[in-house]
């Protein structure tokens, strides 16, 4: 499995709270790199810029990447352009919502 694989099979595991469906199924994460060395270059954004979890799931989002052995280093960039909308979600995530 590729180390980009790796990244979002660990980026699945994070749920939004207020909906039901993991972070990357719901478009919160906009890029991944992977740089020289294994330097992880992330660009991610929440669903809203009050949402209750801005401290923390970011944190959670690097911690969990950081976890994979191969991976050095994690550069997290919370971004809120383009805003998030629901357009964004995957299909499986619309499907479970009802949308």
């Amino acid at each position: 499995m590729e180390l980009k694989e790796k990244i979002i099979t660990e980026i699945k595991k994070i749920y939004d709270p207020e909906i039901p469906v993991n972070i990357y199924e719901l478009g919160l994460i906009y890029d991944i790199k992977i740089e020289k060395e294994n330097s992880i270059k992330v660009k991610m954004t929440l669903t809203t810029p009050n949402c209750p979890v801005a401290e923390s799931l970011p944190k959670e989002v690097k911690d969990s990447i950081m976890k994979l052995k191969e991976v050095k280093d994690v550069d997290l960039q919370l971004v809120w352009d383009p805003p998030w909308d629901k357009t964004m979600m995957s299909e499986a995530a619309k499907l479970e919502l009802n949308l």
